[in-house]
């Protein structure tokens, strides 16, 4: 049986343009939808389906495995066109089963978040509903516009915390069968079960005003519940444990200068149980032998731009972490996809601008070779 996580995600959008690829905490706002269907161990394929060229070169440039991208009917993208409508074109062009689960996600729910998904899959699984939809629980009081109070005695007015309130749609994410939908046509049907996901996620995005809000939302309960227990700590080289400097003798050999500090913050790391490693761009003897040295768990060379993000993707999958559980401190581009994919991201003083402008990234007070490594292994140490 197959779980294929479906975002729509199409290029018009009058209040925002473009408002699926427009930055949001950092990052573009179907990012976030993408990664957290993509962390779902359950899900086998994370589908993006849109018109715009610009959304399809954007999320092929996250270069997350199992995301595919799907070229919806332009009659299927207008201004008009129903959710459905997209859906029912794609499930009638691809060769699904119909006991397959297929998860229709929203772009514009980027506060949803892995275990979010993996809460409605094991309700749809064990619980055996037709279908299953993610609500938050509204303690509000409701009234008609006659005067009359909708959910609530308002002659005895109960307590916050002794009200239940009412189960919204948060739209975040549906779950169904594909000969559910085939059959009804509806993202969901028959006997309906409710993931509730928490209050705040129901903030809607649709005018500037929503995306201030939703943002700082974001940051608050999203961006600093990363308190992952640290696995595995990974460095770069150049820039990092070295001054990013290029020595040669007169003889043309290449020196690279190392500090003394880091290499106590590997030991350091290793004496408290945590796997170390070392990922660049370049490929030298020097880094062999200082990995070695070091006592290295991994060493990766010659990685370039997405090659780092895929070795660690590597290192996970056969070490059974998660990205979470991943620290990684870079300072140049090269590093920029691997920091905003791991748990916990730093970088030297001296990064460059795109480094250090990365949402919730950690900036150090020490520049490349003067022992920042050390101090990227302390602040470890001490959460």
């Amino acid at each position: 049986m197959k779980t294929v996580a479906f975002i729509p995600a199409r290029g018009g959008s009058k209040s925002i343009p473009l408002k699926n690829i427009k930055l949001f905490c950092g990052k573009p706002l179907i990012y976030w939808t993408i990664k957290a269907a993509f962390e779902v161990n359950q899900i086998n394929e994370v589908v993006v389906a849109t018109d715009s060229l610009e959304i399809e070169e954007t999320v092929r440039s996250f270069k997350f495995e199992k995301v595919t991208i799907y070229q919806r009917e332009a009659k299927n993208a207008e201004d008009t066109s129903s959710t459905e409508s997209v859906m029912l074109e794609y499930l009638s062009k691809v060769n699904l089963s119909d006991s397959d689960r297929f998860i229709l996600i929203q772009a514009t729910s980027p506060m949803l978040t892995k275990n979010d998904l993996e809460n409605g899959l094991n309700l749809f699984v064990n619980k055996k509903y037709d279908a299953v939809l993610s609500c938050v629980r509204s303690k509000r009081f409701f009234w008609s516009p006659d005067g009359k109070a909708l959910n609530y005695d308002f002659k005895n007015r109960p307590r916050r915390q002794d009200f239940d309130g009412l189960l919204m749609e948060n739209g975040a994410f549906y779950i169904s069968t594909v000969k559910s939908i085939l059959t009804n046509e509806n993202r969901i049907s028959g006997n309906i079960g409710i993931s509730e996901m928490p209050e705040f996620t129901a903030v809607e995005i649709d005018e500037e005003e929503d995306w201030i809000v939703a943002e700082s939302l974001m940051k608050k309960f999203i961006l600093n519940q990363k308190k992952h227990k640290i696995k595995l700590v990974i460095s770069d080289v150049d820039g990092v444990l070295t001054d990013a400097g290029m020595y040669y003798t007169e003889d043309g050999n290449e020196l690279k200068k190392f500090n003394t500090h880091d290499g106590m913050g590997f030991q350091l790391l290793r004496e408290n149980g945590i796997k170390t490693g070392i990922i660049t761009s370049e490929n030298t003897n020097i880094v062999a032998n200082r990995a070695k040295k070091l006592k290295v768990d991994f060493l990766y060379q010659g990685k370039k731009f997405g090659g780092k993000l895929e070795s660690v993707l590597k290192i996970c999958n056969e070490n059974s972490l998660e990205l979470e559980e991943v620290a990684y401190i870079g300072d140049d581009i090269n590093c920029f996809e691997l920091l905003n994919a791991v748990g916990f991201a730093a970088c030297p003083a001296n990064a460059t601008k795109k480094i250090r402008d990365i949402v919730n990234i950690t900036l150090l007070e020490k520049k490349g070779g003067e022992g920042v490594f050390r101090e990227f292994v302390e602040k470890i140490l001490a959460n």
